[in-house]
């Protein structure tokens, strides 16, 4: 007993072979995931360092060599000059912070270090302010040779990578898994109907569920070998390393393409033309990219929207994918993320073989 059935399976691959004749198409699928991955691999997949000016009034051996320490200092880049040309470069966002060292600096009057800063420019001051005390606090324990009583050790009892990389490629990953199933199904359907390929299906006697299991098998083989590219210039280059196993992260990315492809379907009913289909797929995508954690957790939304990100289907992807490389779950240990996808199958296949309709699409 097969799974699919042999015109299933047959009308799977013409649509694989009706993509791949597509050269642009092609082209754009095979390069988009290498210059995505490009950028990251460049900045090293983490995040710049803070610029800063150094405007150093005094130039006497001790502010030379706080000069020094804070250059060395790896969450800084320091930009030492002029004190007009770096409030400059500070009122125009070039620098997010200026640091002005008195002109009497010396171990018996230090006096007080100047830190400006353009509130219109910093999203998060008091976070700054705090980076650059603390680090100026280790610079004078340094000068003066002072050993500090306390420090802080940090460990992560589940040996989690720390790389912002890390946390941001799973979500990543999900995000484009969304992007690329919607407008396999939803911008194909149009496409399909544009070219009249729809009209001379109709009059054959497959059925909407074969038609929309044979597009489901095509975009999935398609959405695999896309985004296995990715992973593997992830895992190659950026030193990603998947800690629940690639078989697991695989099973999700499987259930996620369905889920999407069955709401790219039914996005792709409701729009008759191509300008149409571009807005629908935008209200229900953008949205998801800014509630679904994908650049910065969900606890971090006020707490009246926290319910309804979790509830998203891109969350519910995200969030498995991201348990599955960093925290080495498996399908088993997703719990109520599990749960989730299977609920969001269920809810996308029956309103895309729903509104999926014969008379309305090939009209």
């Amino acid at each position: 007993m097969t799974v699919f059935t042999k015109s299933q399976l047959y009308l799977a691959s013409v649509f694989i072979k009706i993509y791949y004749r597509d050269r642009q198409s092609l082209v754009f699928s095979i390069l988009f995931p290498i210059i995505f991955m490009g950028i990251f691999l460049f900045s090293d997949g983490e995040p710049n360092r803070t610029n800063i000016g150094l405007v150093n009034q005094s130039q006497n051996e001790l502010s030379v060599q706080f000069s020094e320490s804070l250059k060395q200092k790896e969450i800084f880049f320091v930009q030492e000059g002029a004190e007009d040309a770096l409030k400059e470069s500070l009122i125009a966002g070039d620098i997010i912070a200026l640091i002005i060292i008195p002109k009497f600096f010396n171990d018996s009057n230090t006096g007080k270090l100047q830190l400006l800063l353009d509130a219109s420019q910093v999203r998060q001051v008091d976070s700054i302010k705090d980076s650059i005390e603390s680090t100026l606090l280790s610079i004078e324990r340094e000068i003066r040779g002072n050993e500090p009583m306390f420090k802080l050790e940090l460990k992560d009892i589940k040996s989690r990578p720390h790389r912002y990389i890390d946390f941001l490629l799973p979500g990543i990953l999900a995000y484009m898994l969304m992007n690329l199933c919607i407008a396999g199904s939803g911008y194909n359907i149009v496409e399909y109907r544009r070219r009249g390929i729809l009209k001379r299906l109709f009059v054959t006697p497959i059925q909407p569920k074969d038609f929309i299991i044979s597009i489901v098998l095509a975009r999935m083989f398609i959405v695999l070998i896309q985004l296995s590219v990715i992973l593997g210039l992830a895992i190659g280059l950026l030193k990603i390393n998947i800690m629940g196993g690639l078989l697991s992260l695989f099973s999700v990315i499987v259930l996620g393409a369905f889920i999407f492809l069955c709401i790219g379907f039914f996005l792709g009913s409701l729009a008759k033309t191509q300008e149409a289909i571009q807005p629908i797929a935008l209200l229900f995508t953008f949205p998801q990219l800014i509630l679904s954690g994908i650049f910065f957790p969900i606890s971090s939304l006020p707490d009246i929207m926290q319910p309804l990100a979790h509830a998203l289907p891109l969350s519910v992807i995200a969030s498995a994918t991201r348990s599955i490389a960093n925290d080495g779950a498996n399908l088993a240990g997703l719990n109520f993320n599990f749960l989730g996808i299977l609920i969001w199958m269920l809810i996308s296949f029956v309103i895309a073989t729903k509104f999926f309709d014969w008379h309305k699409v090939n009209s």
